[in-house]
């Protein structure tokens, strides 16, 4: 069976055919840096990496991307609490750091980039000046603004007319466009003092008026980035003009992607994404999960409590464009779900080792249940990564394991050794690990390169080059790639996906 996805854009389960038919263009709207990550940001994260799992595990070469909004008036709001940093750069930057260490806890293959906006601003200048030189844009009081009623097809993503588009934008934009529903590209001067305390916490001392974020200069003066124009400029720089796969949360439709498909195919006159994905809502009581909100289980707390078998369990029970409810019930049913098949699997493996399990018994049933509960995880999977049949599947094999090992006094050697290669084959798909949690030595490997790193970079700093490249060229022996940036070295460890 082929796989089929259900396409937003045009609301129908379609066959996946990539422009390239040995590479996947996958990107994915990441976080705005601005709070700590929640649960309602790891269900998108684990769907996205079940994605780019199943996308190799079909035989693609997968270029995933994942940006980091790190330029917004929330994370200006954050200045001055806690240890969060003295300026918009620094609260990125510690947020950013922990979220890459909950995505390492939760287990999930890394983008080939993460890249941040207050690093693309010049090419988000260059998409900007596109758009207005091809006349969808235009300068006002030193902002840019997208001319909505120049693209002919813009509301194709979420279905609207454009004349049941209300206003977008802060009030103070609006005596500066042509069309209420026109949007910012390019914003003048800081953030507006009275959005960044909309988004401050209360009772929290910030110590002063509320600072104007980081500016740039640019053709139409000091400012910052549109929102919608970041990942557009993003996306086009690490992949491609035309994307195969764009993933995002359901509440992004709109405004958020249905701009960047206007933006991007204005500049390049190309389609911007062949399959739109989006990912349903995240609930806790009976609310969307939101940091906003309050609402929320931070991932740190969550893989600390549960453990990220667990949770990885729990997130991928319920499919990614299927509504998801927290409660108490619904995680202790995964932990539940998870111990049936981390007993299963130690069952089949003891059985295995043991000295019951013989060459010649030959169990035809208990082979046959494994293959089709193998064609069944296939199967689930190819329907538009459905999750909840694919987990339903390996719980079919538990139940075969322990039937057989039940029923026998001796056992089928390959049949069990074909349940036990399949459950990590499968499992692995779904970013469990039967053979014990692997984010913990993950985790310590890193931590010992960037203690060799932080060495090296003391080495060059006190002019001992030579020492600095052997430490480098011993990392390299080991697999592990290092390469010097401007914002210091990075590496790459020899397990990544």
């Amino acid at each position: 069976m082929t796989l089929h996805v259900t396409n937003t854009l045009t609301g129908e389960k379609e066959p996946f055919e990539p422009q390239d038919p040995e590479n996947v263009l996958l990107y994915y709207c990441g976080l705005t840096v601005s709070d700590p990550p929640h649960l309602g940001h790891a269900r998108s994260w684990v769907h996205v990496d079940v994605m780019h799992r199943w996308l190799e595990y079909l035989g693609y070469d997968v270029r995933h991307v994942e940006n980091f909004t790190d330029v917004n008036e929330k994370i200006v709001a954050r200045v001055g609490e806690d240890d969060l940093g003295a300026d918009e750069a620094a609260v990125a930057e510690t947020y950013i750091e922990r979220t890459l260490a909950d995505m390492r806890a939760l287990n999930l293959l890394r983008a080939e980039v993460y890249p941040r906006v207050s690093e693309h601003v010049p090419e988000i200048i260059d998409l900007v000046e596109t758009l207005v030189e091809k006349g969808y844009a235009y300068e006002s009081n030193g902002s840019v603004y997208f001319d909505v009623t120049a693209f002919d097809e813009y509301g194709k993503l979420s279905n609207q007319e454009l004349e049941e588009i209300e206003s977008q934008g802060e009030p103070d934009e609006r005596a500066e466009k042509r069309n209420p529903a026109d949007f910012a590209l390019w914003k003048a001067g800081g953030v507006d003092a009275d959005a960044v305390e909309e988004h401050r916490h209360e009772g929290v001392d910030h110590g002063g008026d509320p600072p104007a974020g980081q500016t740039w200069e640019s053709p139409w003066g000091e400012g910052r980035p549109g929102w919608h124009i970041e990942c557009s400029a993003m996306s086009m720089t690490h992949l491609d003009e035309t994307l195969d796969i764009h993933v995002g949360g359901r509440d992004l439709v709109f405004p958020h992607h249905e701009n960047e498909i206007a933006q991007s195919e204005a500049a390049t006159d190309e389609e911007f994404a062949k399959y739109w994905l989006h990912c349903e809502l995240f609930q806790m009581d009976d609310e969307k999960m939101s940091s906003s909100l309050g609402n929320f289980v931070t991932v740190e707390d969550a893989v600390e409590q549960w453990g990220t078998n667990v949770l990885r369990t729990f997130l991928t029970a319920g499919s990614y464009n299927s509504k998801q409810l927290y409660s108490d019930e619904t995680i202790a049913e995964a932990e539940e779900r998870w111990e049936r098949l981390e007993r299963a699997y130690e069952t089949a493996v003891n059985a295995l080792d043991s000295p019951a399990a013989r060459t010649k018994v030959e169990d035809e049933t208990f082979r046959a249940a494994v293959e089709d509960a193998r064609e069944a995880f296939v199967e689930a999977m190819n329907d538009d990564f459905n999750t909840r049949e694919a987990q339903s599947a390996l719980l079919s094999i538990a139940s075969e394991v322990n039937s057989h090992v039940d029923a026998n006094a001796e056992y089928d050697y390959r049949g069990l050794r074909d349940a036990v290669e399949t459950l990590e084959e499968l499992g692995d798909v779904l970013g469990l690990s039967f053979t014990g949690e692997t984010t913990g030595s993950a985790d310590l490997a890193g931590d010992v390169v960037e203690l060799v790193l932080d060495v090296r970079e003391r080495e060059r700093a006190d002019g001992n080059y030579e020492r600095a490249d052997e430490l480098r060229d011993e990392l390299e022996t080991l697999g592990i790639e290092v390469q010097d940036t401007d914002d210091g070295p990075t590496y790459r460890l020899p397990t990544d996906g």
